[in-house]
């Protein structure tokens, strides 16, 4: 279901490593970020290694797509260095993505044990600091005050809080917490025992697309508040077998429904938003924070989820999203390259896009975001957008050749950084 993609622009050396012939693909672009105006071209080299030697004569088999919707492939043999090169343009904002796999002497991809392919996915980007979603809808603002009024409507109760095992520093608790909808919030809380009043930074960490519950962390909980959400306000600490059903029944596709995503009070999204505020609210009114140090934390789902805390949430002051789902869900109206696996856009889907609440954060807030460049699943031009939007300090990470589920080893990484910028 997640088939390419992991976690700035980079267009330096990238490999993946996943051949049972000990065979890799570097890619790299011929500058040091992958960063072009219109109309540049861009010139990818792909090289292939077994081990640390170049491998000449071998057939390598390209693809080309982008956010123009031009397609381009092809097959190429690698020089005597072990390379290809592969020249392209985009003549418009956005996301250029190269392709690259082995064909073996039968003319089908090589692959490792488990069948996967040998590959190089990355790309560069033209003038994405430009990038922009759809316009917002003009009653954002009173739509989420409506949401948090009824929120505000029922009370934080704290309807279950459970001792579990932690250490002789850190006391761990599962917790639920009464939130309008059909589903309460559930968290594991950790923190240090005997922990002074007013003493602690809190961190909020989301949980990526799936059906798991949350779990302790004595690391963090030595740290401070650490309290781990999970998506669904479901039951935490169940056996496997738990979780595998919800996934095949009341969980299954999740967030995909069309008729649900057409009404802004009915999407999943709703109530996942609304947990997502509790959870934030119950972390402040605990009497050890110090009231000033609020992490939202998460990757994919997660770091959708963690844009959207610090959008609707201006107490958050630092915000990770590590390569954060849903960000321009607007996209494909936008015709840009989306992978497999989206959410068809709906006008009341906007009011959770990520792009659009992040302009609302707290102007202090510190964002720290990854981007992938060959992640189709939460593509490198939504995070960008998301990014361009953030109204405070701010680092992105690009990470080249990388796709959602899978991160190369010693992968080069490149940052962006500024400080506060202009609303959009």
């Amino acid at each position: 279901m997640l088939r390419k993609s992991l976690l700035i622009l980079v267009g330096f050396m990238a490999a993946a490593v996943l051949s049972a012939q000990n065979y890799s693909l570097f890619g790299t672009v011929d500058r040091s970020r992958a960063i072009y105006q219109a109309g540049e071209p861009i010139l990818f080299t792909v090289k292939l290694l077994d081990g640390k030697q170049p491998v000449p004569g071998k057939k390598l088999h390209w693809q080309r797509t982008g956010d123009d919707k031009i397609t381009q492939e092809g097959t190429a043999v690698s020089a005597a260095d072990g390379t290809i090169q592969v020249k392209t343009t985009l003549k418009q904002p956005g996301f250029v993505r190269l392709y690259v796999t082995v064909l073996g002497g039968d003319g089908k991809p090589l692959t490792d044990a488990k069948h996967r392919p040998l590959f190089f996915d990355g790309g560069a980007g033209v003038a994405p600091e430009t990038l922009r979603g759809l316009p917002e809808p003009a009653d954002l603002d009173a739509y989420w005050q409506q949401q948090k009024a009824k929120l505000a409507a029922m009370p934080l109760k704290v309807l279950e809080k459970k001792e579990l095992p932690g250490n002789d520093k850190v006391a761990v608790y599962d917790v639920k917490l009464a939130c309008p909808g059909a589903m309460p919030v559930s968290g594991v809380l950790s923190m240090p025992k005997n922990a002074a009043l007013k003493s602690l930074p809190a961190k909020v960490s989301f949980h990526g697309y799936g059906f798991s519950g949350s779990g302790p962390n004595l690391t963090e909980g030595a740290k401070g508040i650490f309290f781990d959400v999970n998506a669904h306000g479901i039951l935490n600490g169940q056996p496997k077998e738990y979780y595998a059903n919800l996934g095949k029944t009341t969980l299954k596709n999740y967030a995909f429904s069309d008729k649900e995503n057409a009404n802004r009070d009915t999407t999943y999204f709703n109530g996942m938003y609304l947990r997502l505020i509790r959870a934030l609210e119950y972390v402040k009114s605990l009497p050890e924070w110090n009231g000033k140090d609020l992490e939202a934390y998460g990757g994919s789902q997660g770091g959708m989820q963690s844009l959207a805390a610090a959008g609707l949430d201006r107490d958050v002051t630092t915000c990770f999203a590590w390569s954060p789902w849903n960000c321009n869900l607007g996209r494909t109206q936008q015709g840009r390259l989306v992978g497999d696996w989206y959410i068809k856009y709906t006008p009341a889907l906007s009011y959770y896009d990520p792009i659009n609440l992040v302009k609302r954060a707290n102007p202090n807030c510190k964002l720290s975001i990854i981007a992938n460049l060959g992640d189709y699943v939460c593509p490198p031009s939504g995070v960008w957008t998301a990014y361009n939007n953030w109204p405070g300090p701010k680092t992105m990470e690009v990470r080249q050749g990388c796709e959602h589920g899978f991160a190369m080893p010693n992968y080069p990484k490149f940052l962006e950084k500024s400080g506060p910028t202009q609303k959009p």
